[in-house]
């Protein structure tokens, strides 16, 4: 009996390894509403930047054209209650947004992560402590833990910004540190402390790395809800303060008039809407296009 060869059909039926760059590039833009987020947050980006050649009067004197003038075509979504041009005050509001949203998220999330990969890994007292810190913080949802510390530290940019960051760390350091402990498991892990490598060495290294993709994610999400919540705070008056431009603060100066001049409210509402709902499109995407679950496929 003639044995088949077997080997050579069992090579040809394998699946071609792909890079990860092309994975995530087949994933990620092949959605059209993740495309359609990305181009919002572009937009919003750009405008932030180039706000002060963009805008066409300043954000912050009155007096520019009649107070609660009606959209023209001098004043395209018209002006407020003190003569202010509201699209100028709009564009502004982008750069307000967009240094909140980012540097919250960033302030927020090393410290977080810090903690969380620093609890995982050690364990024992570290963990007891850290973790139980956590919890406590966590039995405030995150919009009205940051509405006390604005509450005592003051309205600003600045105390808005520390105020979101603090809310967000829980967040950060129990994902973290979820990830560490399953991550410091592997054999590779157990490999380093055999070899005496330094602990810190590994959590940066090889923790952290591996770690990298789901917290990515969560910073994507987390950065419309922190964009959401400084609204929020300027809506109810513990936010940036007056004459600056914030979208929250601009909604609650437009709907007392909302029957006379509803574009003050709606329009910077329409702003909130989009940017939101554009990092939460952008955040889903990176989740899909980082799920290890379809690693190695085309």
């Amino acid at each position: 009996m003639v044995e088949k060869d077997t080997t050579g059909a069992e090579f040809q039926d394998a699946q071609p390894l792909v890079s990860e760059w092309r994975r995530f590039q087949r994933v990620f833009f092949s959605r059209g509403v993740v495309m359609f987020g990305l181009i919002i947050l572009l937009l919003f980006v750009f405008t932030a930047i180039f706000a002060g050649w963009l805008a066409p009067y300043d954000p912050y004197k009155p007096g520019v054209g009649k107070s609660l003038f009606q959209p023209s075509k001098d004043h395209l979504l018209g002006t407020d209650i003190f003569g202010r041009d509201t699209l100028s005050r709009l564009i502004y509001g982008s750069r307000t947004a967009l240094m909140v949203g980012f540097i919250s998220v960033g302030v927020g999330s090393i410290i977080g992560i810090t903690l969380g990969v620093i609890a995982g890994y050690s364990g024992g007292i570290s963990f007891m402590v850290i973790m139980r810190a956590m919890d406590a913080f966590m039995c405030f949802p995150m919009i009205l833990l940051a509405l006390v510390v604005a509450s005592v530290l003051g309205g600003g940019i600045q105390n808005v910004i520390i105020a979101l960051s603090v809310a967000t760390i829980p967040g950060y350091a129990r994902i973290s540190c979820g990830l560490t402990l399953s991550i410091k498991e592997n054999d590779y892990i157990l490999a380093q402390r055999a070899m005496g490598a330094s602990n810190r060495g590994t959590m940066l290294r090889h923790i952290l790395p591996n770690a990298f993709p789901p917290l990515i994610v969560l910073m994507t999400t987390q950065l419309g809800s922190l964009i959401l919540a400084e609204a929020g705070l300027s809506f109810l008056g513990i936010g940036i303060e007056p004459p600056g431009a914030a979208w929250g603060a601009m909604v609650n100066d437009g709907y007392k008039y909302l029957l006379n001049n509803p574009v003050l409210s709606f329009a910077p509402g329409l702003a909130i809407m989009l940017v939101v709902f554009a990092f939460n499109m952008v955040g889903d995407g990176m989740r899909d296009a980082l799920d290890p679950r379809l690693r190695g496929l085309l």
